[in-house]
């Protein structure tokens, strides 16, 4: 017996928490009965049905995608504007996004139909790396990148600690660009930090996603994953370890 949200996960239809939102809302049915309660467990013989459309086992699929700015990083969109998935017109598996970036932030996001290693990648205590090097008004101060290594007390909550280092300021220009390791995932993160001590992005980009990188990527370009880069995305999740 399986837990449903991860069948339904594993049949690529969703993450598991998105899996949840499905079963509590009353998408999810269970032998032609609709079923809310969260944590039910069920056999490989019941019928398991999403919006009317029974379950099926897909081919896991799985995509490193640069993704442009101006881009929604979901499945759809409910005003019209291009979404992720847009880049990936021939696949007919069921895909969606590991994680977000912003409308108008670019970079490294995965896009898979594996519920598994979405649920790996962006659980809280699995502390996965992602690094973006951001433009800024103005010039950090030393003091100012003091606080973001130690952690930065926004509205909501107190950041944990980043990597950061200047890589190159323009002082006629009054810009800089700053490079922020972190492995939080909140929404505007990293705008919201370097906006608290002082430096608001005129730009940002996702450029290292765990060991993934862009490499000769750039923006709207795809590639799939390895079988052998997969498995360590996971083994990374699981163990924080590559080896």
């Amino acid at each position: 017996m399986e837990r449903l949200q991860k069948v339904i996960a594993a049949a690529g239809v969703a993450s598991r928490r998105k899996a949840e939102q499905l079963i509590s809302t009353g998408h999810v049915q269970v032998n032609g009965k609709v079923v809310k309660t969260m944590g039910i467990q069920v056999e490989p013989h019941d019928h398991v049905e999403v919006d009317g459309v029974p379950l099926a086992t897909e081919q896991k699929r799985y995509f490193l995608l640069y993704k442009p700015r101006r881009v929604i990083s979901s499945a759809h969109d409910e005003k019209g504007r291009k979404t992720v998935l847009d880049f990936f017109p021939e696949v007919s598996e069921r895909l969606y996004p590991i994680g977000r970036l912003d409308y108008n932030t670019s970079g490294l996001i995965i896009i898979t139909n594996d519920g598994e290693l979405a649920n790996l990648l962006t659980h809280p205590r699995y502390r996965i790396e992602k690094q973006y090097t951001a433009k800024v008004e103005g010039i950090p101060t030393v003091e100012a990148l003091k606080k973001l290594r130690a952690g930065v007390d926004l509205k909501t909550k107190k950041t944990a600690p980043a990597k950061v280092k200047l890589l190159s300021s323009d002082r006629a220009k009054k810009t800089a660009l700053v490079n922020l390791t972190i492995h939080e995932g909140m929404n505007h993160e990293v705008r919201d930090m370097l906006t608290a001590v002082g430096y608001p992005v005129e730009k940002l980009s996702r450029e290292r996603y765990a060991f993934l990188t862009t490499d000769s990527l750039t923006a709207g370009d795809s590639r799939p994953l390895q079988p052998q880069e997969v498995a360590a995305l996971k083994k990374l999740a699981r163990t924080g370890r590559l080896r």
